[in-house]
């Protein structure tokens, strides 16, 4: 049997080491990223257990559906991949008994930003699945010499078919200065450098 001294340090030793520990780990955040919702372009995977006649790709067309046999047209809007397996799932359920569905994000390609203006290398970038400001502007090759780094505008359109400018700053942000403007992009944004 251990003596009192003897569990007083092994538990002194414990505290230490998981003291130490917790130091050199950064826990992950509280709040994760939502989860990504398929946008026209984007290309899934679809399978169904023992259905071979059942396992193709799938393209998100420009109205956000889809069509997928004995499903008809899937409307895939502000879906995620989990959300559209359980839709076809119960689609499927009408003439398959216990259909096992697999969806996966075969290709991300209508998660688009474009970045125009006075960038190195302007145009469209696939977003895989998120960027912020600061990102696509690297992925546009940076900003020329001209460009009005304190003028900076993400024209982004708004639910009832309008657009608005966000404001963006490059010099407060890569001076680590209101660093909430250095918004997540959503798909469509346009970043303009002027």
């Amino acid at each position: 049997m251990r003596s009192h001294s003897s569990r007083w340090f092994c538990g002194l030793l414990l505290a230490v080491t998981t003291a130490a520990a917790a130091a050199t780990y950064a826990a992950p955040p509280t709040t994760p990223d939502a989860p990504y919702t398929v946008k026209p372009g984007d290309t899934l995977a679809v399978s169904v257990w023992k259905e071979p006649e059942l396992q193709r790709p799938v393209l998100i067309e420009p109205d956000g559906t889809f069509s997928f046999p004995l499903c008809g047209e899937i409307d895939a809007r502000d879906k995620t991949v989990g959300q559209l397996q359980q839709v076809i799932t119960q689609h499927l359920a009408r003439f398959i008994t216990d259909p096992v569905v697999t969806v996966s994000l075969q290709k991300i390609a209508g998660n688009r930003v474009y970045v125009i203006g006075q960038v190195t290398k302007p145009g469209a970038f696939i977003v895989n699945p998120r960027v912020d400001v600061m990102q696509a502007i690297a992925m546009a090759g940076g900003t020329t010499p001209f460009a009005s780094l304190g003028n900076i505008k993400i024209i982004r359109r708004t639910a009832n078919g309008g657009q608005e400018a966000l404001p963006f700053n490059y010099n407060d942000v890569v001076h680590g200065n209101d660093l909430s403007q250095n918004v997540t992009l959503e798909a469509g944004d346009v970043v303009v450098v002027p």
